[in-house]
């Protein structure tokens, strides 16, 4: 069977995520959601995006596929009965369609036409930018044990404290000695070719991915994730790092989530918690208002390639889009438009071409080229977000 992930009607709500990826890219817990799906299933799936990215992220379509809303995580229930559908078949949990059977023929589906088999129980669904950190607690856990089962983890060096070791793994080239890991909170996954520095103390749930790094006595406070390639210090909270990202100083980062190729200037804090510890409003791509979250701790969503210089002050619930360049003193506003250069005392327009330069020389330390469709998407980008941008 041909399996296709598709967006579905929540891609605008997860800018600026999914300004350069697709819904399934998203990574929570250990993996992305495409991994995780692919994982479940046995094989590799294409996407069905937005017509800019479907270049790099293209779609395979054969005489028969299982369409699948990418914004649903799976889990073994869930997977088995979307292995099962049979033609003119479809899962719903309540209004929302989660796979359904089609064919290379159909222009449109309706649904009406098919029978509706109904998924009741529980699962996880990443519909909004904060669902990414609020519900990684959760996919850590169902990640870890998918990831763990039946696997023997690396040995714990003798160096290392823990509490709860039995819910730790340790992947094959991971170093870390004289840290402390405590898993009684929730399982500690640490990847392959990963680094813990000394003095490190980290609570689960935490996941560590291939060849990421935390730095020397770095507090991680739990529901944690640092993508591969990217790197931690100072002190973390229920924060995620997609991938390819920095946060390598002291200061605090919590309740919030970096794309990739991002980059935080030494001693950067942002705030999680309102002073009158009301709830936090974000900046809604899709309302195009500062929309409630339900949340009393949000901190700061930023796009892929946005970076800000040392000493920077992120306020509660700030939305950075992509390739953003922040600096200088007092807090920028909570909603930073892409391709923005400046800070709290005005921005300008960053241009693509010098934008693009930047990107060069960060991939390429990484051994990873920019390549004609990362700036074909980017250049689609900084045209599709003009209308927030202005210069002050």
């Amino acid at each position: 069977m041909n399996y296709i992930l598709f967006d579905g009607p929540v891609r605008n709500a997860l800018l600026p995520f999914t300004f350069t990826r697709p819904v399934a890219d998203i990574r929570v817990g250990i993996l992305t959601i495409r991994e995780k799906w692919e994982k479940y299933l046995g094989y590799t799936t294409t996407t069905l995006t937005e017509e800019y990215l479907m270049e790099k992220f293209p779609m395979v379509e054969m005489e028969e596929n299982v369409m699948i809303n990418a914004s649903f995580l799976p889990n073994e229930v869930l997977a088995e009965m979307v292995q099962a559908l049979e033609a003119n078949q479809a899962i719903f949990c309540g209004e929302d369609v989660i796979a359904f059977y089609t064919n290379d023929t159909q222009e449109e589906v309706d649904f009406d036409t098919y029978e509706i088999i109904d998924y009741t129980e529980s699962c996880l669904r990443i519909e909004n930018p904060w669902d990414i950190f609020a519900k990684n607690d959760a996919a850590i856990r169902e990640d870890f044990e998918l990831l763990t089962e039946g696997r023997t983890s690396q040995p714990i060096p003798a160096s290392v404290n823990t509490i709860a070791p039995e819910n730790i793994f340790i992947e094959e080239g991971a170093k870390l000695e004289f840290v402390t890991l405590n898993a009684s909170t929730g399982p500690i996954y640490i990847g392959k070719n990963s680094e813990i520095m000394e003095n490190s103390v980290i609570r689960g749930p935490f996941a560590l991915c291939e060849e990421a790094q935390v730095k020397l006595g770095t507090k991680v406070y739990g529901a944690t994730t640092v993508g591969p390639h990217s790197r931690i210090g100072g002190e973390v909270s229920n924060s995620v790092l997609f991938g390819y990202s920095n946060k390598g100083h002291d200061g605090f980062l919590g309740n919030s989530v970096l794309g990739e190729w991002c980059n935080l200037g030494a001693d950067t804090n942002n705030s999680n918690l309102k002073n009158n510890y009301e709830e936090v409003k974000l900046w809604s791509y899709e309302k195009g208002i500062f929309a409630k979250t339900g949340l009393q701790f949000c901190g700061l969503m930023m796009g892929d390639h946005s970076k800000c210089g040392i000493n920077t002050m992120f306020n509660t619930g700030t939305v950075v889009g992509v390739s953003a360049n922040i600096f200088g003193s007092g807090f920028p506003r909570n909603f930073v438009p892409s391709f923005s250069w400046g800070g709290a005392s005005g921005f300008t327009v960053y241009l693509p071409k010098k934008a693009f330069q930047t990107a060069k020389i960060v991939m390429s330390r990484r051994n990873i080229e920019f390549t004609e469709q990362d700036a074909a998407i980017l250049e689609h980008v900084f045209e599709t977000t003009k209308e927030w941008r202005k210069e002050e």
